[in-house]
């Protein structure tokens, strides 16, 4: 199979970085194509419409920059559909727009481990800003459009020469001897990886919630074998997955070989984990 020329692969890994966050936020798989082509100048001018941009620079270069724009339906859409499911009903703007912009950070940063990858070297993302590409931003232009549930909504990425020219995947090359200061590095680096791994086997408690209670100590020393405490959540409510006291998924109880356990039926959004630790 052919490789993509880099400004393609941008687009590409871009909207598969965006179809998997998407996809985690809202339990929901959409559908992302993007213009087979790029958008000439005369086709595409940032500063008209009701496009709302965020910048996002690259370690890899002073000048690599990534610019993410969205229609006001647009990320009023994303961020909603996020938060409905998670079963927040919010009609405050800046909440809609933070839940937006945690998506696009997310799908960013995906981004820039895959160019780390295509590079070989490590490239992280800086702090982002609001602000639209300028005339002179030059690079790729792409137009994407997202099939989320019944909606169809555009988005356009702008990617900055010095990003959309990366290097073409890299083909192995022969190992050479490495001098003594690089030796040390790759130790280093390996044995970084070896802390990885470590962490990897650390166990964390899991419990599940069934529900929660509130009972007079009068009541609670009454109780005996047979009695009855009603929890706040009905049958047909998810339990919850707690691990370290904290809530990361709902799913609903199965029996598998005469044994209970959970089927996951959603992981919960950052900001909702953040809320359940408070």
């Amino acid at each position: 199979m052919a490789e993509l020329e880099p400004s393609a692969w941008l687009a590409d890994e871009w909207a598969r970085q965006l179809t998997g966050v998407l996809a985690a936020m809202t339990g929901d798989s959409p559908s992302i194509t993007f213009a087979p082509s790029e958008l000439a100048a005369k086709e595409f001018d940032p500063g008209s419409g009701d496009l709302f941009w965020w910048e996002q620079h690259f370690s890899l270069a002073p000048d690599a920059l990534a610019w993410i724009g969205a229609s006001t339906r647009t990320w009023e859409e994303i961020g909603n559909s996020v938060l409905r499911s998670a079963g927040v009903e919010d009609d405050d703007q800046e909440n809609i727009r933070s839940t937006y912009l945690e998506i696009v950070n997310q799908t960013l940063s995906g981004l820039a481990g895959a160019v780390s990858g295509r590079v070989r070297k490590e490239v992280s993302c800086a702090e982002g800003r609001q602000a639209a590409p300028t005339a002179s931003a030059g690079g790729s232009t792409r137009s994407f459009e997202i099939t989320l549930g019944e909606l169809t909504l555009p988005l356009v990425a702008v990617f900055s020469t010095a990003l959309a020219n990366l290097p073409d995947a890299p083909n192995p090359t022969p190992a050479k001897p490495a001098p003594a200061a690089a030796t040390d590095s790759a130790a280093a680096e390996s044995q970084n990886n070896k802390s990885i791994d470590l962490l990897l086997d650390v166990e964390l408690p899991v419990s599940i919630s069934f529900g929660r209670a509130q009972l007079p100590l009068k009541d609670v020393i009454k109780l005996t074998t047979g009695s009855i405490v009603e929890l706040n959540r009905a049958l047909s409510e998810p339990v919850e997955v707690i691990v370290n006291n904290c809530v990361i998924a709902r799913g609903e109880v199965v029996v598998v070989e005469g044994n209970y356990g959970i089927r996951i039926k959603q992981v919960i959004s950052r900001q909702e984990r953040l809320r359940t630790l408070s």
